[in-house]
């Protein structure tokens, strides 16, 4: 090959014709956020959390009890207790997931002493004391402040019996039933927010088909009915159907089909969706623990899919429903990794890193984006299982970056989503492309503006400019989470490892500007 050398007068005008671009460039983003618009409200039900009996969820993490040297209320630990109140907890799922389909409410109610001990075969086939029941879940949502979201038992149990139980905890008039939880120390009727019709009935709470699982669920939503007097006109309790556990559409079909002939002796109200991240399919084998970038990229990757199974389940409910009356409700969803190595498998116990924290956020941005049909979701789980808020070792307790994701977002619960148009540009590892910015913004009921931003780059920080448009901005705030590497995490001897800290934010004739660090998630409050 002949190589042309110019001379140094021709090389440098050459140089003279080629565009100048600062070396930040690649760096930058600009947002446009238009507040004079609004979409739909961002339900606070979308912040939901999920308490299974599994594992130390429950015994250990919630429920030590009244006898124990570790703090506690009626049983119930006070410092998980303290720290759940401020995350404004709207909901909690109880007693499942896998285990409710072989629930019997008898089994906690009464005396401690007298409960049957029973064996947990959906996870570990682990001796249950049972002094964990009913009485006790809704003294536990009471004093965090939230609200019960009790999943019945269609596969081993009868309608009588979930009638019965919802009886107990809604009755108002002095029936027998009414009057045996008086006796257990709660005359006063429960409030039951939403009411599961099963759960995974295609798979572990049943193996069922589609079309018997409409025939059974017309069956308990017509035979178990609420009565407590204060949720007949309003407050009604939600009755949340059974809906698909993989991205195919047939469950949704019947369901839905059968909505929308429906007659006055039954009805829904939400249909359930379940879907996890796991980057390495089934069984779970990614780790929880020292993992580096490509294992950070590959899990964002494989969470982001979250959006298309909206689009493809809310395609067929609009069909059959489309004033979206019937809620998509997304009751289990997160991150599912191995093991923690020396723990009980059939726990499910793994840590919490910042790739977490960034990975709930993304989820919960796509949840405010479908609000329209997506209502509810819930969060797996809530401590010491998969995803989980709070770890517990006997009196020690720590709370992860999932935990201050959602404190962060506390604002967008009951928000009203407001556009934000952006480039979200993009980060490559390897074969992985990412989009490298998410963002979302919504208005409170106060006025105030709240915009959160996350940087999937976890090695670059990105330079955000932001124009707000239809309002006036005074003064603006916020906190960013961040971590020294994807797979920082929070310990009990070093609990503040990953924690949220103030953000330098500036806001200039109607322009807000700020750094985003690498791997980060950011909350900024702009005031009119």
């Amino acid at each position: 090959m002949k190589i042309i050398k110019f001379p140094a007068v021709f090389r440098n005008c050459l140089l003279l014709l080629l565009p100048i671009v600062p070396a930040a460039a690649q760096d930058q983003a600009h947002l446009s956020i238009d507040a004079a618009k609004s979409g739909a409200k961002i339900d606070r039900n979308l912040f939901g959390q999920f308490a299974e009996n599994l594992g130390r969820g429950l015994y250990g993490g919630i429920w030590v009890g009244p006898d124990s040297s570790i703090p506690n209320t009626r049983g119930i630990r006070n410092d998980v207790v303290g720290a759940l109140r401020e995350l404004k907890v709207p909901d909690v799922r109880w007693p499942g997931g896998c285990f409710a389909d072989q629930y019997h409410w008898r089994n906690g109610i009464g005396p401690a002493d007298k409960r049957p001990a029973t064996v947990n075969s959906a996870w570990g086939d682990v001796v249950d004391s049972n002094a964990f029941g009913t009485d006790e879940f809704m003294d536990f949502v009471h004093q965090i402040g939230s609200n019960a979201y009790v999943s019945l038992n269609l596969g081993s149990g009868t309608p009588q019996e979930a009638a019965e139980w919802v009886e107990y905890m809604t009755a108002a008039e002095p029936t027998a039933l009414a009057k045996e939880r008086a006796a257990n120390g709660h005359p006063a009727p429960y409030k039951i927010a939403m009411l599961g019709l099963g759960n995974e009935s295609w798979d572990c709470g049943g193996a069922m088909s589609p079309d018997y699982y409409v025939s059974l669920m017309k069956i308990y939503s017509r035979f178990v009915p609420n009565m407590n007097p204060a949720q007949r006109d309003k407050d009604q309790m939600l009755r949340i159907a059974v809906g698909p556990g993989t991205p195919t559409t047939e469950w949704t079909e019947a369901v839905m089909k059968a909505w929308q002939h429906h007659t006055w002796s039954w009805d829904i109200n939400g249909l359930s969706l379940h879907w996890y991240t796991v980057p390495t399919g089934w069984p779970p084998s990614a780790p929880s623990i020292n993992f580096g970038v490509e294992d950070y990229a590959k899990t964002i990757k494989s969470t982001l899919f979250m959006d298309e199974f909206l689009r493809k389940q809310e395609a067929v409910m609009d069909k059959y429903d489309p004033e979206k009356k019937v809620a998509l409700v997304v009751d289990e969803w997160g991150e599912w990794f191995a093991p923690l190595p020396g723990t009980n498998k059939s726990f499910l116990e793994q840590q919490n890193s910042m790739r977490d924290a960034v990975l709930a956020a993304l989820n919960l941005n796509i949840f405010a984006r479908h609000a329209d049909r997506v209502r509810m979701a819930n969060i797996a789980q809530m401590i010491n299982v998969l995803q989980a808020m709070i770890l517990t070792d006997r009196e020690k307790m720590v709370l992860t970056p999932t935990y201050y994701i959602y404190k962060m977002y506390v604002p967008f619960q009951d928000a009203t989503f407001v556009p934000v148009a952006f480039d979200a540009g993009t980060y490559v590892h390897g074969d992985v492309t990412l989009p490298r910015l998410d963002a979302i913004a919504a208005r409170d009921a106060t006025g105030k503006l709240w915009l959160a931003l996350t940087n999937l780059d976890p090695e670059k920080p990105l330079q955000i400019e932001a124009d707000i448009n239809g309002m006036k901005t005074a003064a603006a705030s916020g906190e960013t989470l961040t971590a020294p590497a994807v797979d920082s995490i929070n310990t009990f001897d070093s609990p503040r490892t990953v924690v949220p800290k103030p953000a330098a934010v500036k806001t200039r004739d109607g322009k807000l500007t700020v750094t985003l660090d690498p791997k980060s998630v950011t909350v900024i409050s702009i005031t009119p």
